[in-house]
């Protein structure tokens, strides 16, 4: 049904994409299939990584010990950017297209006020891609 999935990450908050990773991993499980773990950042220091070399190796252990917990095949891809907030759905749609993902899974948010005026990162992904689009809403315990 699926051959890829690119799974958007963001190094600094992990703790608010349990569950999308859960259902990433879970999916590509059930499929047989890869993901690409992609992360936009910028050449500066940040609260992550000092560089964008430090970043590209902590996003690396993190799909690494993606593919160890949940026994999927997992690649990394960090996104370089002087903007990430600006340039993030670019980034994504263009990864997307380079790996060829047919599926995206990402995590989602409540909408808030401001979501009525300005549309999300995945709603955006949905608009001008080919590929589905799943948004997983981190559930309160």
């Amino acid at each position: 049904m699926f051959r890829h999935i690119l799974a958007p990450v963001d190094l600094a908050h992990l703790d608010r994409l349990s569950r999308a990773l859960e259902v990433t991993a879970d999916l590509a499980r059930h499929y047989g299939i890869a993901v690409t773990y992609v992360a936009v950042t910028a050449p500066q220091p940040g609260k992550v990584a000092h560089n964008p070399e430090e970043f590209s190796r902590k996003l690396k252990a993190f799909a690494d010990e993606q593919t160890a917990r949940h026994g999927h095949g997992a690649d990394a891809r960090a996104v370089i950017s002087h903007d990430p907030a600006v340039d993030l759905d670019r980034a994504l749609r263009q990864v997307r297209e380079e790996i060829g993902a047919d599926l995206v899974v990402m995590g989602s948010h409540l909408p808030t006020l401001g979501d009525y005026v300005w549309p999300s990162h995945g709603g955006k992904l949905a608009l001008h891609t080919h590929a589905s689009i799943l948004l997983v809403r981190e559930h309160e315990d």
